[in-house]
């Protein structure tokens, strides 16, 4: 599991601003080094209900990364737990069980990403 916690980030200009005058900063969230080779198999918005989990589940040959836009969850990836909020983001590497708790009493929303090595991405329930 790697965590990437946005205010940790520092802001940079992107390259296409002017030097002088930018327009737009941007916070690097994931470089291409960061994940193995492979295509994205989708990207879903997602919302995670005030209290509840999503089952316990891994994914063949399929890399999965969620970004927190609001609220606070708890994520655990085999036998590793850590809190996550707003702006935070972590990668769980293929095969890795993880489940995600909404810690709130409102709706989170995250977005999530998977990135697949072969045509399938299979979701195996735990």
């Amino acid at each position: 599991m790697k965590i990437i916690r946005l205010h940790d980030l520092p802001k940079v200009r992107a390259s296409h601003e002017d030097v002088g005058d930018p327009g737009v900063f941007k916070q690097i969230l994931l470089k291409r080094d960061d994940l193995d080779a492979g295509r994205i198999q989708m990207i879903n918005w997602s919302t995670l209900l005030p209290g509840k989990s999503f089952r316990s589940h891994y994914h063949e040959a399929m890399d999965e990364v969620f970004i927190v836009l609001d609220g606070e969850v708890e994520i655990a990836v085999n036998k590793e737990k850590e809190t996550l909020g707003k702006g935070d983001a972590v990668v769980i590497p293929e095969g890795a069980v993880h489940i995600m708790k909404n810690l709130t009493d409102r709706e989170v929303c995250y977005i999530a990403i998977g990135i697949s090595r072969d045509p399938g991405g299979k979701t195996v329930i735990v």
